[in-house]
């Protein structure tokens, strides 16, 4: 018989691609990571993994059986959930890993609202980029993310989760205080092509909508600056260091000195915000009111 703990840990070795990480991922030794892995194997009768350069990949044979164990991990989810309902368990912690704005725009309110009506429930905050709050959650390492749409992200139909559509926001154009643009009642985003950028770094998932936005619209941004804190972007913008696309959201009660702030015209750059859960987790009576609330808490952030 097939030992659930040992499909965690195939799903984490598909997730991360090495076993070291999975190992890190997991809390456990590469070691014991190996094991279990054999184990299963011989469970199973099956070679699962292959080498591929400096990591590994599934067989045929551990593609067929990690598309099992995200059901019967899903199921478990499920399982849990259930028998929570069925002890009236309300109460206890859930971390939710979630980007800055999301934090203070969506995640924050929730917690207010939960103190009023489910006072049981504790949230713990993890502050993650958008493309890192995923694997924290599939990781086992927090029950809720907020993400944010970007290529290579998992998409809707992914086994593995289930996700809650929260915002979708519009990015806006910020330019040096004097740009011939600034008198523009939209920029149009071809015209900033010979301009220099500043930008989140790659990896980030407002770095990959604004090089989509600009591909959409003809070119290849020249990036000179970079910083994951829109505070910084805006700061370098006012000081007529480039210019930049910045999430209409996190823009709400920054400092705009030096900058003039305008909506883009032609291909849209958008970023679309969701919350996620492992599947089968998303009517846990700790997690489905934090949902719920999530939910709440964005229905008037949605610009676009």
């Amino acid at each position: 018989m097939i030992d659930p703990r040992r499909l965690r840990v195939l799903r984490a070795v598909a997730d991360h691609r090495t076993v070291t990480a999975a190992a890190a991922a997991l809390y456990l030794t590469p070691s014991a990571v190996s094991q279990q892995l054999a184990a299963l194997e011989q469970e199973t009768g099956h070679a699962l993994l292959t080498r591929s350069g400096r990591g590994v990949r599934l067989t045929a044979a551990g593609e067929i059986l990690l598309t099992h164990a995200h059901e019967v991990l899903a199921q478990l989810e499920r399982a849990e959930a259930e028998l929570a309902a069925y002890a009236g368990g309300a109460a206890g912690e859930v971390t939710v890993a979630a980007f800055a704005t999301g934090i203070a725009e969506v995640l924050a309110p929730a917690i207010a609202h939960l103190a009023g009506s489910h006072p049981g429930i504790r949230v713990r905050v993890r502050d993650s980029e958008g493309d890192e709050s995923l694997p924290l959650l599939l990781d086992g390492r927090a029950d809720v993310a907020l993400a944010v749409e970007y290529r290579g992200a998992p998409t809707e139909d992914d086994p593995r989760l289930s996700r809650v559509p929260l915002y979708a926001e519009p990015f806006d154009a910020v330019l040096p205080e004097g740009h011939p643009l600034g008198r523009e009642v939209e920029v149009p985003l071809a015209e900033l092509s010979d301009s220099d950028w500043i930008s989140p770094y790659p990896g980030n998932p407002c770095h990959e909508v604004m090089r989509l936005a600009c591909e959409l619209a003809g070119f290849e941004p020249r990036l000179v600056h970079s910083s994951d804190d829109f505070r910084a972007v805006v700061a370098l913008a006012g000081a007529g260091a480039g210019v930049a696309l910045v999430p209409r959201s996190a823009l709400r009660g920054m400092e705009l000195k030096g900058t003039v702030v305008r909506p883009v015209s032609g291909p849209p750059a958008t970023r679309r915000v969701f919350a996620v859960v492992r599947r089968g987790a998303d009517h846990h009576p700790l997690i489905r009111p934090v949902l719920d609330a999530l939910t709440e808490s964005a229905s008037g952030l949605t610009t676009g």
